[in-house]
């Protein structure tokens, strides 16, 4: 008799709790935004302070090791260990959905912790400064990157994804494995034999679902190199040792300061990061462009899981304008300025989701919803926009306005009609679009 189990995606809240820019988290929060996991993340005080937080006898009840990330969720059930909370965090889709495309995901998934892993630290850890520089050590890991490029290319001839036609935990664990070797020392020339490993992880990291927790990647353009001074800097400082006493004293009590010495030797054990994410937790990070706004009663998660989970028009609707602070956000409606350039229609959608990647760092403090009206050469592009302040966002960032300048922008009056017919009209995705003339071909969502 066989026995299968069907897994569910959690749908209780549940916690991660990691440092910012873990790599290994990295794997848990995609997998997340796949399967629609709600996943809360505690990456900073007060919620979660690395080397105080998971120090606590609270947090080593849960987690023995100390380390993260790690998981729990709200009906008390914990994980450690990167791959099988990202596994726990999957659907059925992303693990495997045969007994073969499982056993393959698996495959993969251990090929980065056996065979990517090892090499790529070697290599990529100097550049960073964590890691001493030892030439016969790094010249060994990029032939054993180059063996790992050869596998995948040769893999990849015929396949847009590592398992099945769809991005899988596979691709997940992969991709974030070679993260830091595309970003710190794959430049063009090394990249170069290895063109269907660069189209498949261009193509993983422009996924919305990778956009939405690793930003922008940008492909290393010149190899980095191990630097010194950046070395020396890195490592911790050492205590000026203590000035010799005289002959006589050190002669009268020999004893008593070998006992001290032995005390002294002890210092308190340092908690361990991960190699390099112990340089990218200490990172200074880029200052909030709305930090100089007032807290704002409007809370705009709450309006957005209302606008997923609930019916917009009963419940999401009347929760935004019962709840919407006037004071502290605005709303704009956007419309494309060149419609005669649009031909097809899926090539008009990827201008709109291309615009929602880039401007993931944004979400936080926004929401839209922009539609595509007509069909294939007859079509226009027009939203309606959310914004924390009074301001049109996209100017506070210099990375949020690549797009904006190819639309006209105009601030509505929360208290008109005209605004809130459109604010219902675009977030329900049906009505009479007076204003637009043509007929709704398909929505996006900025969230």
């Amino acid at each position: 008799m066989t026995t299968t189990f069907a897994y569910l995606v959690p749908r209780l809240a549940c916690t991660l709790y990691t440092y910012p820019e873990n790599w290994r988290a990295f794997k848990a929060q995609i997998a997340a935004q796949y399967s629609g996991a709600r996943l809360k993340l505690a990456s900073s005080p007060p919620a979660f302070t690395f080397g105080q937080t998971n120090r606590t006898p609270a947090f080593l009840n849960n987690f023995p090791l100390g380390k993260v990330p790690a998981y729990q969720g709200d009906d008390g059930f914990c994980l450690f260990e990167s791959n099988a909370i990202a596994h726990y965090l999957s659907n059925d889709a992303l693990r495997g959905a045969t007994p073969q495309a499982a056993a393959q995901v698996l495959q993969w998934v251990s090929f980065a912790d056996s065979e990517v892993i090892p090499p790529a630290s070697a290599w990529v850890f100097p550049t960073l400064g964590i890691m001493q520089f030892n030439k016969q050590a790094t010249e060994q890991a990029k032939e054993d990157v180059k063996k790992v490029l050869t596998v995948l290319n040769q893999h990849l001839t015929t396949r847009t994804f590592l398992v099945g036609e769809r991005v899988s935990l596979a691709d997940i664990t992969v991709a974030c494995s070679m993260l830091w070797l595309f970003k710190q020392v794959l430049e063009p020339s090394f990249r170069q034999p290895y063109p269907n490993v660069t189209r498949w992880f261009v193509t993983c990291v422009n996924q919305p679902q990778f956009k939405a927790v690793l930003g922008e990647v940008k492909l290393c353009e010149k190899m980095a190199q191990f630097d010194a001074k950046k070395f020396a800097e890195m490592q911790p400082k050492k205590e000026a040792p203590a000035k010799k006493e005289k002959a006589g004293k050190e002669a009268a009590k020999p004893q008593e300061k070998k006992e001290k010495k032995k005390e002294e030797k002890k210092p308190a054990p340092e908690e361990e990061m991960d190699d390099c994410d112990a340089v990218l937790a200490a990172e200074p990070k880029a200052k909030d462009p709305f930090a100089h706004l007032p807290k704002s009663p409007f809370v705009m998660d709450e309006f957005k899981r209302k606008y997923s989970n609930e019916d917009t028009l009963t419940v999401a609707l009347p929760h935004f304008w019962e709840h919407f602070d006037r004071e502290g956000y605005s709303i704009w409606y956007g419309q494309y300025k060149y419609p005669e350039e649009l031909t097809l229609t899926f090539k008009s959608c990827n201008l709109i989701t291309g615009m929602f990647q880039r401007l993931d760092k944004l979400r936080k403090n926004a929401f839209a919803s922009v539609i595509l009206f007509g069909t294939n050469n007859d079509s226009s592009i027009s939203g309606i926009w959310i914004f924390r302040g009074q301001d049109l966002a996209f100017t506070l960032s210099e990375d949020w306005q690549i797009d904006y300048e190819s639309y006209d922008w105009r601030k509505l009056d929360p208290d008109s009609e005209e605004c809130k017919t459109m604010v219902k009209e675009y977030f329900a995705w049906e009505g009479d679009f007076k204003h637009v003339g043509k007929a709704f071909n398909q929505g996006k969502v900025f969230k």
